[in-house]
Formats: C-alpha cells, sequence, structure tokens
C-alpha cells in the first residue's frame, strides 16, 4: 500500500457515500456505497479478507476516490448510476438490455400505443423491457384491437381536425378505430379507453373484464342491443386475452419472483412479473460475475441494478431463493422509488415457495444455454468431451450425444423428447416429440422402455449410426428401463448412463453405487446442459399438446362438432381466440356453410 493510499484511507470520513477504486492505468475496479466510508473501506485492506477474488482486486488498488452524500439512500443510487456508466471490473454487472423492447404510449392529444427498442425522453409512457418479444407483439395487437387505440401516424390535434386536413383509413370501416382524426370521437372518451389499455398491459384485466359486463347488461336493460353486442365482443377479445396470463395465487396481490442459477463468471437471472395474481411476463437476464462472487452479493446487485431502470414497475413484494440482504438502504429506496412500502422476502412453504422454485429452474436453464454459447465460441468443447470419456470411463469419445425426458402432469398428455448434441452443440434438426400411447398414470418407468425402443428399432431398420453416449434424465429406474428395451431391440453395443437431478448423480450399468463427478468438472457442466436442454424441449411440447387439448376440448362443446372438424380449425386459424373472431365467410371457406353457421352462432350468441 502506498502513501498516498494509507492516507487517504485514514481520512476517509465518517459518513455514508460512494468509494471507488483506481489501478495503475487509471481503470475503475470497482464501485461500492458504504453507510460509513472510513469503516468499509478499511474492510478491504485487512489480513483476513473474505475471498480470494478480493485479496487479488485490493493488490491492484493503487487509488481511491470517495464521494460523500447525505444519505445512504442517495449513496445507493449514485453506486447504481456510476456501476452502469463505468462497468468496473470487479462488479456485478447485469448484461446490456439496450436490444430489449417497450412498450411506448406516446404523449399525444390521442396517444398511440406501439413497441419501441428506442427510449426517448419525450413524455410518453414506457413499458417494460420485454425479453419476449413475440408475446409482447401479440398483446400489442391484440390490445390495440380490443380498445380501437389508432395505429396510424398522424399527428393529430384540435386544429387539425377543424381544419378537415384527414379523412378515415380502413381501420375505421371495419371497426378497429372510432375515427379521432376527424373528431368522431372526443379526446375524453378516447382517453377512458386508453386507461383501460393500459390496465390490460399492466396485468389487470379483471378490473376491465368487470366494468364492461356492467356496461354490457346496463345497455341490454336500456334495449340499446347494437352497443351491447359492442361491449360483448370487447369482453371475448380481453378475455382471450386474460387466458394468456396464468393464474399463480389467489390474493391478487402484486409482487415480482427473482431467481439467479450463477457458476463460474456466468450467471442468469429468471423474473417473474404476477399482478393481481396473474403471472403477465417472464424475463430473462444474463449477468456478468467474477468468480467466487457470493449468491447474496449478485442478488443484491441485480436487484438494484434491475429496479434502477425508471421504466421498471415495483411490485408491492419482491420474492427471492434465498435470505434477503440485510440491507436497510435498499428497501428504503425501493419504497421511495415506488410510492408505496415494498417488502423482499424468501417464502419457507406453500404456493410461493413453488413459484421461486419454478423461476429457479427458468433460470438454470438460461444459464445452460450461456455456457453451452460460450463454449461454441470458446471452441473448447473436444477438451469437455475428452473430461467426459474420463470421468464416465467410456470406450471412445462421445462426439454424439442423445439424451431422452419425459414429461406429464398427473399422467395427463405423456410426451417425451430426445436431443441429439455433436461434438458438444445442440443438433436441433436432430431433436425429437414423441407422444406416448397406452400408458395410464404417471409411469415415467413405462413411458421411457416405449420411447427407447420406438426411437432405437428405427435407427437399427434405417441402419443409422448409434449415438455414442446415450443420457437417460432419471434415476436407476429410468436407467433400467431404457437398458431393457435397447436389449429388446437387438442393440449390444451401447454406452448408457442415468442423471438424476436431486444431487446430480450419475448411474452407470451393473453399478449399484452412483459415480460424483466434481461440480466444477467442464463435464458435468455439458452433461446438465444437455440434460436441461432435453427438459426444456419435453416440457415445451408438453405445454403446447395441453395447449391444444384445452382448445379442442372447448371447441368440442360445440354442437354437431367433432374432433377432426375440432382439429382442422385449429389447423387453420392457430388459436381459439383466432377461430372465435373469425368471420362467417372465413368458417365457410374451410367447414362449408352449414357447420360454419353452428361454429359462429355459437361464438356470437345474443345477450
Amino acid at each position: 500500500m502506498n502513501d498516498i493510499l494509507r492516507s487517504k484511507i485514514d481520512n476517509a470520513p465518517d459518513t455514508p457515500g460512494v468509494y471507488q477504486f483506481f489501478s495503475e492505468s487509471g481503470k475503475v475496479l470497482y464501485v461500492g456505497k458504504a453507510k460509513n466510508l472510513k469503516n468499509r473501506v478499511r474492510q478491504y485492506f485487512l489480513t483476513n479478507l473474505p475471498s480470494p477474488r478480493i485479496l487479488i482486486m485490493t493488490k491492484k488498488i493503487v487509488d481511491i476516490e470517495m464521494i460523500v452524500t447525505d444519505s445512504e439512500v442517495e449513496a445507493l443510487v449514485l453506486e447504481n448510476n456510476l456501476i452502469k456508466q463505468l462497468k468496473p471490473r470487479y462488479n456485478v454487472l447485469l448484461k446490456d438490455d439496450k436490444s430489449f423492447p417497450y412498450i411506448k404510449i406516446t404523449n399525444e392529444p390521442y396517444p398511440r400505443i406501439f413497441y419501441t427498442r428506442q427510449v426517448v425522453r419525450d413524455g410518453s409512457r414506457y413499458f417494460g423491457p420485454y425479453t419476449d418479444v413475440k408475446n409482447m407483439r401479440a398483446s400489442i395487437r391484440l390490445i390495440n384491437h380490443i380498445f380501437k387505440i389508432r395505429g396510424c401516424k398522424l399527428s393529430i390535434d384540435n386544429t387539425a381536425i377543424e381544419k378537415k386536413r384527414f379523412k378515415v383509413c380502413l381501420d375505421y370501416h371495419i371497426k378497429k378505430c372510432d375515427g379521432p382524426c376527424e373528431g368522431l370521437i372526443s379526446q375524453q372518451n378516447y382517453r377512458v379507453m386508453l386507461d383501460s389499455a393500459v390496465k390490460a398491459i399492466s396485468g389487470k384485466t379483471g378490473e376491465i373484464i368487470k366494468d364492461l359486463k356492467q356496461q354490457m347488461q346496463a345497455a341490454s336493460l336500456n334495449l340499446e342491443f347494437e352497443k351491447a353486442a359492442g361491449f360483448r365482443d370487447m369482453l371475448q377479445k380481453l378475455e382471450a386475452l386474460a387466458e394468456k396470463h396464468k393464474v399463480v395465487s389467489d390474493d391478487e396481490e402484486d409482487r415480482d419472483i427473482i431467481a439467479i442459477a450463477s457458476s463460474e463468471k456466468d450467471a442468469a437471472c429468471s423474473i417473474f412479473s404476477i399482478r393481481s395474481g396473474k403471472l403477465i411476463s417472464k424475463k430473462q437476464i444474463g449477468i456478468a460475475v467474477d468468480e467466487e462472487v457470493p449468491i447474496d452479493e449478485i442478488y443484491l446487485s441485480t436487484i438494484k441494478q434491475y429496479y434502477s431502470n425508471e421504466y421498471v414497475d415495483i411490485p408491492k413484494e419482491i420474492i427471492i431463493e434465498i435470505e434477503p440482504p440485510q440491507d436497510d438502504s435498499l428497501k428504503d429506496w425501493l419504497t421511495l422509488k415506488a410510492g408505496k412500502k415494498v417488502n423482499i422476502f424468501s417464502p419457507k412453504r406453500g404456493d410461493l415457495k413453488s413459484l421461486v422454485k419454478m423461476c429457479l429452474e427458468n433460470a438454470r436453464l438460461q444459464l445452460g444455454e450461456i455456457q453451452l454459447q460460450k463454449m461454441k465460441k470458446e471452441g473448447n468443447v473436444p477438451h469437455t468431451l475428452a473430461a467426459l470419456k474420463r470421468d464416465l470411463r467410456l470406450s471412445k469419445l462421445p462426439r454424439r450425444i442423445e439424451c431422452y425426458d419425459i414429461s406429464n402432469l398427473q399422467g395427463s398428455n405423456i410426451v417425451a423428447a430426445g436431443v441429439v448434441f455433436q461434438d458438444g452443440k445442440p443438433k436441433k434438426s436432430e431433436y425429437r416429440k414423441y407422444i406416448i400411447e397406452g400408458v395410464e398414470g404417471p409411469n415415467d418407468f413405462e413411458s421411457m422402455y416405449q420411447v427407447i425402443t420406438r426411437r432405437f428399432k428405427r435407427l437399427r431398420d434405417e441402419k443409422q449410426p448409434m449415438p455414442d453416449l446415450i443420457v437417460i434424465d432419471g434415476g436407476k429406474g429410468q436407467l433400467s428401463c431404457a437398458i431393457s428395451a435397447l436389449r429388446e431391440v437387438g442393440i449390444k453395443n451401447f454406452e448408457i448412463i442415468g442423471l438424476a437431478k436431486r444431487l446430480e448423480e450419475i448411474f452407470l450399468p451393473l453399478d449399484p453405487n452412483p459415480v460424483i463427478i466434481p461440480k466444477t468438472s467442464s463435464a458435468l457442466k455439458l452433461l446438465q446442459i444437455i440434460r436441461d436442454e432435453t427438459h426444456r424441449f419435453a416440457i415445451t411440447f408438453h405445454r403446447l399438446r395441453r395447449a391444444k387439448n384445452f382448445i379442442s376440448s372447448e371447441l368440442l362443446d360445440i354442437p354437431g362438432i367433432a374432433e377432426k372438424t375440432a382439429e382442422k380449425l385449429l389447423k387453420h386459424f392457430d388459436s381459439l381466440s383466432g377461430i372465435q373472431n373469425a368471420q362467417l365467410s372465413s368458417l365457410t371457406d374451410v367447414l362449408g356453410e352449414k357447420k360454419a353457421n353452428t361454429v359462429f352462432n355459437f361464438f356470437h350468441r345474443d345477450y
């Protein structure tokens, strides 16, 4: 430690503030905040440092700069701004989210709603950022259609309306817009519809549905049937939007679930946004971390940086996997920013605990994808395969690996998935989905036997190359069933393992004891990536099957509509809402006049 550095530490103030550590080249190594600058800065230069990472950093420090603030909350805000601006080497950093889009509500007399990737401070309102762009765009289309928000880019104000500069376009004639360009709707009435659209974006669809039902009933009682039919159509479309939001709690509370999975220099954060008890969005954010950063520090930095975005909505509750950081300034800052009391806690049991577990599973899948892309970029796959060959005592390098997983919900819609990795990289063109038939109840053993039989019988009959390694997602039971299936098919020379998720135990044939590979091994990481990719592929297929069956069952409630007709409708219109909103002529082209009338009348019954 040089004399200048020692002098600055000795003369540091006993007040809240922010400190910056500089390297010899003048780069900022680390930015932190403190309740007491003197005590906090001095801790970095003690002999019993908490981790090798801190020790390495302190050896590089040649200068310190301190900024005094009036409170710890002010220090936290300044710390966030400096981290975003300077991106110090030893701070936990959220990956740049500039490419993520926002929903924008323009600052105009008749505002528009659309998505953008550029945030401009022009008085407009923004919601986001969104990582699921496809669902965001679909929601915007539906919201604009329901509430008749104009889609044109015309500069509409009272002067333009009075001078009749514009004429209504096709959207007005097909009832997608109420014609503000010609003054056919007042600014006040347009704002009422816009407020409802904002509620829908925020996930408050329940409030709007309740209001629309009351307005529809009032119109019916006043014999205004055309007006009531308009409210009915809006209700149907709004309920279709609400169907996309999964109900996850009965208390209708607003909360965010945050879970983080980390490994070495990579981490992934999954955030579930729950509004009025409904899951309205899921965000996946990459995190850049240094080795040996404690998980509580990663959570603390992530929460601070994520909610420092002025367009991110702060809910009443933030739920995380671990015990919340003991940092009162964080809660004070969130409360001040949100304008309401914000609580951070970790649930011990119940539905919220299950939600945290689900959120963590999403984070782990995201981390696996990040690591896989990193391995591809660095080109270190052969070394990983060699490590896998060594750890599993395989006879040859496992260049082609196939993994299989079963997915079901209490024995319904049982499906299986198989993924292929060639030289440690996913070969998605060879991924396979399987619908399990003839298996009753949640029987993973029989399901695994069926899928392995079907897959390897086909490989044998078509004389296709066999995998160098077969990975079964499961323990001894699933592994035994897979081995029996391979022998039944007549496959003799094969390498196979079972990967049990609970303790990451690896089971080999004829070995009652599991093989434990060190958690730091690149071989185990590759197996986890393959297993998680298979799990993701299986769950995605299972959800699609379940959703399709649910929609099909809704269509089968229509008199005279059989299963084949329901499938025909779904194939043509893609979704239940597409069928509900289809014109009679479109239905006639698909089904013929008689059945088309039946379907159309079912979804357009008068109230």
